[in-house]
């Protein structure tokens, strides 16, 4: 890693580098209100990102700022006020099996095995058998679970149930995995762990993630990019390039220089007013 905090601030890019048509997502002027009987509230105001296919990028934020919100209108899940969202040059104007989402609270049926929990997507899709279990299988070796394939889930500890979540989305190959705060409920140990598990996981796939948290830590390891969102209104108040390669380690003095840099612009945020 580099040695000046002066290095790292011109390393950083503050500016989306990518075009649109460069781009797989391409989120132009997207703007959300919530409106009742008697008042209204906006949520999101004027934010504009290109993501590159491949490119793990994570959304950081104040509490409540509209982090799951953005996550939600991409997978099509809410409809935006305004704005438009592109991915490969179409419309996502609804849900669609080219995204996938990773829930915090693993949204797993409980009733099932770890295997036929991946293969829900499929079964409800009409799929064949054999093709179902040949693809479950596949993905359930892929995230390290092949030996509880047909474990229940209450048989599995809080990271497995959430690498059968991952596995799930996976399978049903979308272009897109909408992550939101996917390892928030994990102890600190397991976190660590997953978090390098998704890192093997992205190199033995093409995946494009968009990863919510409220982890700094989080979001150094492993993103390419991390777009910083003001309170709400959230606009993006800066988007940071991370410089270095992957493996991280989290106890280089850089590491914990960029941390604490991108920590008290949050902090600025969160100054309850």
């Amino acid at each position: 890693m580099i040695n000046e905090t002066s290095n790292i601030n011109e390393e950083i890019s503050s500016v989306d580098n990518c075009s649109c048509e460069e781009a797989q997502i391409c989120i132009k002027n997207l703007r959300k209100v919530y409106k009742t009987d008697d008042s209204e509230t906006v949520a999101l105001e004027d934010f504009t990102l290109n993501i590159r296919k491949g490119e793990l990028v994570t959304i950081v934020g104040p509490s409540g700022c509209g982090k799951t919100t953005i996550l939600r209108m991409i997978a099509g899940l809410l409809e935006p006020t305004s704005g438009t969202i592109l991915i490969d040059g179409k419309e996502a104007s609804g849900p669609g099996s080219d995204r996938g989402m990773v829930f915090q609270d693993f949204a797993l049926f409980p009733w099932r095995s770890v295997r036929r929990n991946v293969e829900f997507g499929m079964e409800v899709a009409g799929f064949p058998k054999e093709e179902r279990r040949n693809r479950a299988d596949k993905y359930i070796k892929l995230v390290g679970l092949e030996k509880f394939a047909n474990s229940r889930v209450h048989e599995l500890s809080g990271g497995m149930k959430q690498r059968v979540g991952i596995a799930r989305v996976l399978v049903n190959h979308p272009e897109v995995t909408l992550m939101d705060e996917p390892f928030g409920s994990l102890d600190a140990q397991t976190r660590n762990i997953m978090q390098v598990q998704l890192l093997k996981i992205l190199e033995k796939t093409d995946q494009t993630i968009i990863f919510v948290t409220h982890s700094v830590d989080e979001a150094l390891f492993l993103s390419d990019r991390i777009i910083i969102l003001t309170k709400r209104p959230a606009t993006i108040k800066e988007i940071i390039t991370v410089p270095w390669p992957r493996p991280r380690d989290r106890a280089d003095p850089e590491f914990s220089i960029l941390r604490k840099r991108i920590l008290v612009e949050l902090e600025n945020e969160n100054v309850m007013e």
